[in-house]
C-alpha cells in the first residue's frame, strides 16, 4: 500500500469523524444531550451505528471531543516546561497562552454548547471525570520529573491545587459565557482571574518542579 494510499484513507477517516462531531453537536444543542441517541447521530451523519462508537466509545465523547487533550494538556506542559521554569510557571503561561487564543479546551465553547453541557447531569459528570483524570496524569508526570519515591504525597498534592486552579478557571469561563459574554469580555475576564489564581498558588509550589538546566 502506497503512502499516498494511507495519507487519503488517513484524510478520510479524520473526515468522517469530523462529520460524526458536527452532527453529534447539532443534535445535542438542538434536542438536548440526554434526549439524543447514538442512533440519531449514526442517522444524520449518515453512517452505520457502529461506525460512530468506533470513533467515539462513549457518548459523551460526541460531546466533549477535546477531552484526550483536556487530559493530557498539563502534563504535557510539564514534561515541556524550560530549563528554570517551575510546573507552575509553566502551566500559568500555557493557560493564559490558550485564554488568548480562545481555547474550547478551557472552556471557550459559545453559549448554546455551554447552556447544552449545563443542562445535561451526565456531562457535568463527564466533565468532573475528566478534571480528576487530569489531575492524576499531572500527579504522575510531577512524581516522575522530581523523582518521587512511590509513597512521597507531595506530587498528588501539588497536582490536587494545580488542577484545583483549572477547574475554577474552566467554571469561569462557563460561567462568563452562559451570562452571555463574547469570547473577548471572556478572555479579559479570565486572564486577570487566571492571573489571580495562580498568584496565589506561588507560595506553596511556585518552586516545586524547576527544570534544571542541562549540563
Amino acid at each position: 500500500m502506497s503512502t499516498e494510499t494511507l495519507g487519503l484513507r488517513e484524510l478520510k477517516k479524520r473526515e468522517t469523524r469530523q462529520a460524526i462531531s458536527d452532527q453529534a453537536t447539532r443534535l445535542f444543542i438542538e434536542r438536548g444531550f440526554d434526549r439524543t441517541t447514538i442512533a440519531d447521530v449514526a442517522a444524520a451523519a449518515r453512517v452505520a451505528k457502529m461506525t460512530v462508537t468506533n470513533y467515539f466509545p462513549r457518548k459523551e465523547d460526541l460531546a466533549l471531543d477535546h477531552y484526550e487533550e483536556f487530559v493530557a494538556g498539563p502534563a504535557r506542559t510539564v514534561a515541556s516546561r524550560e530549563p528554570g521554569q517551575s510546573a507552575l510557571a509553566a502551566l500559568a503561561g500555557a493557560f493564559l497562552a490558550a485564554v488568548e487564543r480562545h481555547d474550547p479546551v478551557i472552556g471557550f465553547s459559545g453559549v448554546q454548547f455551554a447552556r447544552m453541557i449545563a443542562d445535561s447531569p451526565t456531562l457535568v459528570a463527564r466533565i468532573r471525570d475528566l478534571h480528576d483524570q487530569r489531575e492524576d496524569a499531572l500527579a504522575e508526570i510531577l512524581a516522575a520529573e522530581t523523582g518521587a519515591g512511590p509513597h512521597d504525597i507531595t506530587p498528588r498534592a501539588v497536582a490536587t491545587q494545580l488542577g484545583g486552579a483549572h477547574r475554577v478557571l474552566f467554571t469561569e469561563v462557563q460561567r462568563r459565557t452562559l451570562d452571555g459574554l463574547s469570547n473577548e469580555e471572556i478572555a479579559t475576564a479570565v486572564a486577570g482571574s487566571a492571573r489571580r489564581v495562580f498568584e496565589l498558588l506561588e507560595p506553596s509550589v511556585g518552586g516545586y518542579a524547576v527544570r534544571q538546566a542541562a549540563g
